[in-house]
């Protein structure tokens, strides 16, 4: 079985450092320790290994506290799918998408954008 499936963050190893950093707020140490380990054990990306450190260490001071929230809800990098289709009007594309000629409306044949 692979260990990133037990760890505290859904899809961590393809989260992005940003979005990562944001994510470790909801975290209790114990939480963070293991994303440390984790990452230690696998990763070793210098940048995701002094933030865990820096934020497990603000964590043991009390100089910071783990936010409220969900560290599995949907984020920004994960965008939960559009509902419908298209959100353009079918019935106010015209027929005739010729470019304006010169950017003059009269000068274009076949495209009778007046009638709108």
């Amino acid at each position: 079985m692979d260990d990133s499936a037990n760890l505290p963050l859904p899809d961590y190893d393809h989260l992005p450092v940003g979005s990562l950093q944001h994510r470790i707020r909801t975290l209790d140490a114990d939480g963070v320790t293991a994303l440390l380990d984790y990452e230690q054990a696998h990763g070793r990306r210098f940048n995701v290994v002094q933030l865990l450190t820096q934020r497990l260490d603000a964590l043991r001071s009390g100089d910071a506290q783990p936010s409220g929230g969900d560290p599995a809800a949907p984020q920004p990098e994960q965008a939960p799918a559009p509902a419908g289709g298209s959100p353009g009007n079918a019935a106010a594309t015209p027929d005739n998408n010729q470019p304006l000629r010169h950017g003059v409306a009269g000068q274009t044949p076949n495209r009778d954008i007046r009638s709108r």
